[in-house]
């Protein structure tokens, strides 16, 4: 059941509540690129979720960390890191693709190919990555595939997208689960050509979890951190950017100098209003942080059993590096 809360006191200064409760929780606040501009700017460490499973994993000094971002990163946290309380805005924050490979799905999968090595994206349940062998971001996907001993043949999912990238990149056949991210698939290679037509200096730039189609129009696709290096370092000044809306936030403040521009941009229909925006991110708010913070809740919990065996392909990713 959600949690229930009482009112907030619209006359409360948020961020100082919210910087408050912090010291006296010993509080570490995580939050995703994809959050809104207050969260991702209140936050102790910012981050994709690879560095983020990372500074979850790392957090020795907190008692408490505060995950702004969806259920599965929340869950990573407190399997990574099992003594801390581990709280979350909102616990109804989903995730498209956690929700397309519930773990009984895959373990019936897993039943018809034995032989096969099972390497599930970071955007799944706990209970679904007690099921894998390894687990990849969209950082270090290509790094985990190729550790993957040659001839053995994989299972990927949940997402189609990154898998099929991926087999391009890495040129290793894998069997794909049918996922996809309800943000980046409604993107439009159409709408995208004619944007780029529009904009003949401007470099489109698009996350792995894309279209193929998409995909093929990009002058550069990376994970979301390195989507934000891109801008930062290339000799360009223009940039479309196909990913989620929220890291345009962080991109203005580490290349103030740069154009972005938002897929979709000027092609939006009634039916595509925030299109680009995700909102199980978009759930979080100020108001549920302060909340969280002050009542510890939502909290996460798990069986040890399904931690322990969770952690494994968890461990092994970041065992890689």
């Amino acid at each position: 059941m959600p949690t229930v809360h009482p009112p907030v006191d619209p006359r409360l200064d948020l961020f100082a509540e919210i910087d408050r409760l912090r010291r006296e929780r010993k509080a570490v606040i995580l939050a995703h690129y994809y959050q809104d501009p207050d969260i991702q700017d209140l936050a102790d460490h910012l981050g994709d979720s690879l560095e983020l499973a990372k500074r979850a994993r790392d957090a020795k000094d907190a008692e408490v960390i505060l995950f702004c971002g969806v259920h599965f990163m929340a869950e990573t946290a407190k399997i990574v890191n099992p003594s801390k309380v581990v709280i979350i805005p909102d616990l109804e924050a989903g995730c498209s693709l956690a929700e397309q490979c519930p773990a009984d799905r895959l373990r019936a999968w897993k039943q018809k190919h034995p032989e096969h090595h099972v390497v599930m994206y970071i955007n799944c349940s706990a209970a679904t990555k007690a099921e894998s062998d390894i687990i990849c971001t969209s950082s270090n996907a290509e790094r985990v595939i190729r550790s993957v001993p040659a001839g053995k043949p994989i299972l990927f999912g949940p997402d189609k997208n990154l898998g099929a990238f991926l087999i391009k990149k890495t040129g290793r056949q894998m069997d794909l689960w049918p996922g996809a991210c309800m943000v980046h698939e409604t993107f439009s290679s159409q709408k995208i050509a004619a944007l780029k037509a529009r904009n003949p200096d401007a470099k489109f730039i698009a996350h792995p979890e894309c279209e193929e189609h998409v995909l093929q129009l990009a002058d550069f696709v990376g994970s979301t951190s390195k989507l934000l290096e891109f801008v930062q370092k290339d000799a360009g000044k223009r940039y479309i950017v196909g990913t989620e809306t929220g890291i345009l936030h962080t991109m203005k403040k580490h290349a103030p100098h740069k154009e972005l521009i938002e897929v979709p941009y000027e092609d939006r229909t009634a039916a595509c209003q925030g299109c680009n925006a995700c909102p199980h991110m978009k759930r979080n708010t100020l108001e549920k942080i302060y909340l969280a913070l002050r009542d510890l809740q939502p909290r996460i919990e798990m069986a040890e059993e399904l931690r322990k065996r969770a952690l494994l392909p968890l461990e092994r990713m970041l065992a890689l590096g």
